[in-house]
């Protein structure tokens, strides 16, 4: 239902839509790479048997989800743990923490995210969280199997599973607004004009509180919201 949206779509329609932003800076490990589908959370404590254990109950298209704590001495995800997730037919990998084997992970060609890369793995191994596969934290932000995942080059975005076809909807919606407001100024016609700006600025004059956004909304522009 992501299809042909971006996050930055899907987070305005969860402003516009009064969800709570979930988002998180997770560029992919090779650039262009977007990844879509239900989350599939898990909470790294040293081990890969975590993610193999995670792969048992996956659905077609999960977004793998690892909650390694933003930690940036060790790499918790590696080329034989992406290529495992491949094999059980997930779209992504989501990792709050570092990967590492960069240029197999590439070769395997499932979208990857992660805050970056770091040749050492993890040399620890601590107590398992009783919800270690049934909830992960990202960015301060819980992410559990009732949600849903779109990531791309901008990041990485959570929003309710009960809603993504909602906030799809209107992403598109703003996404579409977007397009016509981008293909109008290149057809000459400026983004000020077609906001009315100096009309903003006029109106501003006599009401010092107007906020742009107030503006936006009158008219019907997208930007901003």
């Amino acid at each position: 239902m992501f299809e042909d949206l971006t996050t930055a779509h899907l987070a305005d329609a969860c402003l516009r839509a009064g969800v709570p932003l979930r988002c998180a800076a997770l560029p992919p490990v090779t650039a262009g790479h977007r990844a879509a589908g239900r989350a599939l959370p898990c909470v790294h404590v040293g081990s890969v048997d975590v993610f193999l254990e995670a792969y048992e109950s996956a659905g077609p298209g999960d977004v793998l989800v690892v909650d390694n704590g933003g930690r940036r001495d060790e790499a918790c995800v590696g080329d034989l743990a992406v290529l495992e997730a491949r094999a059980a037919g997930l779209s992504g990998v989501v990792i709050w923490g570092l990967h590492r084997d960069t240029a197999d992970v590439r070769s395997i060609g499932l979208p990857v995210f992660s805050l970056g890369a770091l040749p050492a793995g993890p040399r620890r191994l601590d107590h398992r969280p009783a919800d270690a596969l049934t909830r992960a934290t990202v960015a301060g932000f819980d992410v559990t199997r009732e949600d849903a995942v779109l990531a791309d080059d901008d990041g990485v975005v959570v929003v309710p599973l009960d809603r993504a076809g909602e906030l799809a909807a209107l992403a598109a919606s703003i996404r579409d607004t977007e397009r016509r407001q981008a293909d109008l100024v290149r057809d000459g016609t400026t983004l000020r004009d077609q906001l009315r700006f100096a009309e903003y600025l006029a109106r501003r004059r006599d009401v010092p509180g107007l906020t742009f956004r107030a503006h936006l909304r009158a008219i019907g522009g997208a930007i901003e919201e």
